[in-house]
């Protein structure tokens, strides 16, 4: 009797792009694989969901979109003569789907708090070796490119710069599913207007005003959406839960948490200990294993563990106040003695409850210019060919100081 072999080369239906193509049976297999099938249970926007409910989507989602987009981007070049071979083709997609597998559960708040000192790419570059394993070989090209080492600068730009399709898929996706407008910006057109001169990913002078709208797009959706108060409130305030219930492990106190979790909070990571148990451990922890150990502790005889996670889980989050300037220290010293008090903690305890911090943006950095391709082949940085002054505004990092306390 016939085996049935399945069938591998499917056809997804996404909101964003309608029917996209996973392309081979490789990149199929890597899909299915567990490491890859986590970003399922990782939310692409932490807690923007508690300011816009619909902000729901996940990390596993993104990366397939943005697998579509460099399909597009490669079929675009190769429109315009730029010679990309079959090999190249299947490295850029298996390393852009690949490049930000190693997010932790809520994007970023573990790397603030139970594992120290080694980066979401780094842990990225140790699940593409760990699957080239697997995969006997077949992601070498996909690494060199990823990690920066092959011969063809713009491939690797298509991956990470200011204008890469992975920024191009969180803008577009993320503006759909919060509702904010502001940041739905043309991918279609962008990866239409792209070139290569002298070995440089380009924008072509008729895109140069969709360039301006992505960059404008992209200070908007920061302010407004991955900056916003309220995200940026919950989001410290999970680092500081984290923080807390690694202290107390650190004591031998007894934690409720899934035996991933309980990896990470009873031993020391980071970078020198990333042994591959730890990755294995890493692959199976994610958003379920966090919240769901919050819930959890929200009865922990610990009173700074259950009052912080029952502050989260119940949305009745610090009060925070934005400025410009930076909070003098002597209101930050007054604010602890005085919830000291009031909480009936120790000031070193009323810390999780009352911080300052400062938070950056920069809209466009022109140490890594997008360049404008011109009629005559010259190329010239987006900041000088823009004739809107704005652009040339956002190349300054904007600071903000934060103050968080009780209500």
């Amino acid at each position: 009797m016939n085996k049935k072999i399945p069938n591998k080369l499917k056809i997804l239906n996404d909101p964003i792009y309608g029917f996209i193509q996973i392309p081979n049976s490789l990149i199929f297999d890597i899909v299915e694989h567990p490491y890859f099938q986590r970003l399922r249970r990782i939310t692409q926007m932490g807690f923007s969901n508690l300011v816009y409910p619909g902000a729901n989507h996940t990390r596993f989602h993104h990366a397939l979109g943005y697998m579509h987009l460099m399909q597009r981007a490669i079929n675009v070049l190769r429109f315009k003569q730029i010679e990309i071979s079959k090999e190249e083709e299947n490295a850029l997609c298996i390393a852009i789907l690949l490049h930000d597998i190693g997010h932790g559960a809520y994007s970023h708040a573990l790397e603030h708090s139970i594992v120290s000192g080694i980066s979401h790419e780094e842990i990225s570059l140790k699940f593409m070796r760990k699957l080239n394993d697997e995969f006997n070989g077949k992601l070498d090209l996909a690494i060199e490119i990823f990690e920066g080492n092959y011969k063809r600068k713009f491939l690797g730009q298509l991956i990470s710069s200011q204008l890469d399709v992975d920024r191009l898929d969180y803008l577009k996706r993320d503006s759909f599913y919060t509702g904010v407008t502001e940041g739905n910006i043309s991918s279609d057109r962008l990866i239409v207007m792209m070139n290569v001169k002298d070995d440089e990913l380009v924008i072509e002078k008729k895109g140069i005003y969709s360039v301006e709208k992505f960059l404008i797009a992209r200070r908007l959706m920061y302010w407004q959406v991955y900056l916003h108060k309220t995200g940026l409130v919950a989001e410290n305030m999970l680092v500081n839960v984290l923080k807390r219930a690694k202290e107390l492990a650190e004591k031998g106190v007894e934690l409720y948490a899934s035996s991933s979790l309980k990896y990470f909070l009873y031993n020391q990571i980071n970078q020198d200990n990333f042994t591959d148990e730890t990755l294995e451990m890493f692959s199976k922890l994610d958003d379920y294993d966090i919240f769901s150990a919050i819930k959890e502790w929200t009865n922990h005889d610990d009173k700074v563990l259950s009052i912080l996670s029952k502050m989260i889980v119940d949305r009745k989050l610090l009060r925070i106040v934005i400025q410009k300037e930076a909070f003098d220290t002597l209101q930050i010293d007054k604010k602890i003695i005085k919830f000291s008090k009031k909480l009936n903690l120790s000031e070193e305890e009323t810390k999780y409850f009352v911080f300052s911090q400062q938070i950056k943006n920069q809209a466009y950095n022109s140490d890594k210019p997008i360049f404008i391709l011109n009629k005559k082949g010259k190329l010239k940085d987006i900041a000088k060919a823009s004739d809107q002054l704005n652009i040339q505004a956002l190349t300054k990092p904007v600071v903000k100081y934060f103050i968080c306390y009780p209500k």
